[in-house]
């Protein structure tokens, strides 16, 4: 497959300023077919008008944003997506039906009603006036529209925002189906672990620049700690005076430790409490690893590079 033919969105060099406030600056990102790139960053990082750019809203001040290698403000580009944002206005007077079908009917190869509905979960809502519903059951009516013209790629920005757990599992599992079927998405979310379970690629963000990215895995390299629970009556203190540990603390019963050689660590606890119980040993998760690389102090050395 020609590497070019597959990249469905670009950002190159983008600069994007208001006023005297640099929203973005000089930011290469690149999503290719089929797959799904999760945006991470802190509120101001340039996560949005990132995403404003690839659809359009706004132009660069430099570089370029190209969509399926046009100019996102062109219709054959836009007929090709599917957008959701965290608010959406929407007349409150229509059926959820009659809101898919007219949503539909911009499109040159809608998918069938039902089907949008049975993806999105929202096929027990189709006669029930949209003003009506609760704010989980609109953001599952606004994934509806977002994917019932049938886009190759999908945006979706904090999309499971006020679902129950249930509501939120089967969006994962809609958007894993959009993927497999070759739809690529964007997902801007502040739920790491949604990003953790869902991303093939992760781009962290942070004052308008590109802090990193990579795989899930590439990311949790930055973090090089495992964390230990368990219940013990050893002395946090003592332990946090081992070698290759970095904190221990105590939390009533249980014992919380990070150590760079969780073996080690291990071991001479098993030696020292022969009474340990309740163990569990987890290696550093996305929420570690972006926490670390939106450090304050982190965001000033790249700065100064």
């Amino acid at each position: 497959m020609n590497p070019a033919s597959d990249v469905v969105a670009r950002l190159s060099g983008a600069v994007k300023r208001y006023g005297s406030l640099t929203a973005l600056d000089g930011v290469d990102l690149v999503l290719r077919r089929g797959e799904l790139l999760a945006v991470l960053g802190p509120n101001g990082a340039g996560k949005s008008t990132s995403i404003s750019l690839l659809l359009g809203l706004i132009r660069p001040d430099g570089g370029r944003a190209e969509l399926f290698g046009m100019d996102p403000q062109q219709i054959d580009a836009r007929r090709r997506i599917g957008v959701m944002l965290q608010s959406a206005m929407l007349p409150v007077t229509l059926r959820v039906g009659e809101l898919l079908r007219l949503v539909s009917s911009y499109y040159p190869d809608p998918r069938p009603l039902e089907e949008s509905a049975a993806l999105a979960g929202v096929g027990d809502l189709l006669l029930r006036p949209y003003g009506k519903l609760s704010g989980g059951q609109q953001r599952r009516v606004q994934f509806a529209l977002a994917l019932c013209g049938r886009p190759e790629l999908l945006f979706l920005d904090e999309p499971t925002v006020g679902m129950d757990i249930d509501s939120r599992r089967k969006l994962w599992a809609a958007m894993r189906a959009l993927v497999a079927e070759g739809c690529s998405v964007v997902l801007t979310t502040h739920y790491l672990e949604e990003a953790e379970a869902l991303a093939q690629r992760v781009v962290v963000m942070g004052k308008g620049r590109v802090l990193t990215e990579g795989s899930v895995d590439a990311l949790r390299s930055h973090v090089p700690l495992t964390r230990i629970r368990c219940v013990t009556d050893l002395d946090a203190g003592l332990i946090a005076q081992w070698p290759n540990v970095a904190t221990a603390e105590r939390e009533g019963s249980r014992m919380h430790i990070s150590t760079s050689a969780a073996e080690n660590v291990l071991r001479r606890m098993l030696e020292a409490d022969t009474s340990l119980s309740e163990l569990e040993v987890q290696r550093a998760g996305l929420a570690d690893a972006f926490t670390e690389l939106t450090r304050e102090d982190n965001l000033i050395e790249q700065e100064a590079a």
